[in-house]
């Protein structure tokens, strides 16, 4: 099936991912633009993973006050290029993800930001829960391993559920993302003020 340049054009416009990319999933989708949409989304995983390597200089610097006055929060969010950083959607974005950090307090961005000595001490406290258990050791280790996902889930953003879709995580919408822009898209950086609190 032959697919029009303007229906390709429409697609680009909405996902903002390369000509042979909408190309591509257009012919997959027969030229229904909504299932494009759907097939590009399917590949969003994979989109990150090419695009993970590839330089963000480029993105916004968003803040978030909460109604009460009491609870604020800046965020770096870095994309590729200034065309995906004054797109709405990105706009958009960075703003949900300054909410996310202002309702979930998170303290780090990744697992791997965690500082080596504060996950040992997570993982000794759990441990010393359970060592007089009389589970034997693998139990114990899985039963550790568990509580760390939970630690990381509390107190780690991109393994955040998403406050306005807990069906998917933080790292999820920004895959997501990625695949519709076709750029690599990261938190660098954030803050969370508390009144009254360092």
């Amino acid at each position: 099936m032959k697919i029009p340049a303007s229906l390709v054009k429409q697609l680009r416009e909405k996902t903002c991912l390369g000509i042979m990319d909408c190309k591509d999933a257009l012919e997959e989708a027969k030229g229904n633009l909504e299932e494009a949409i759907k097939i590009l989304q399917k590949r969003g995983i994979t989109f990150a993973e090419k695009k993970s390597e590839r330089a963000t200089t480029e993105g916004l610097i968003a803040s978030y006050i909460h109604s009460d006055g009491k609870i604020g929060v800046l965020v770096e969010v870095n994309c590729e290029t200034d065309f995906v950083a004054c797109n709405e959607e990105f706009n958009s974005l960075v703003k949900d993800i300054a909410m996310q950090i202002a309702a979930l307090c998170p303290r780090w961005v990744k697992p791997e930001d965690v500082p080596p000595e504060v996950l040992e001490q997570e993982r000794e406290r759990h441990r010393a829960a359970w060592d007089q258990s009389g589970k034997p050791e693998k139990v114990v280790e899985r039963i550790v391993e568990g509580k760390l996902k939970k630690f990381y889930q509390e107190t780690c953003l991109y393994e955040q559920p998403f406050i306005r879709d807990e069906d998917i995580t933080i790292n999820e919408l920004i895959c997501s993302k990625i695949a519709q822009f076709g750029e690599n898209i990261i938190v660098k950086r954030f803050v969370r003020y508390t009144l009254g609190r360092e």
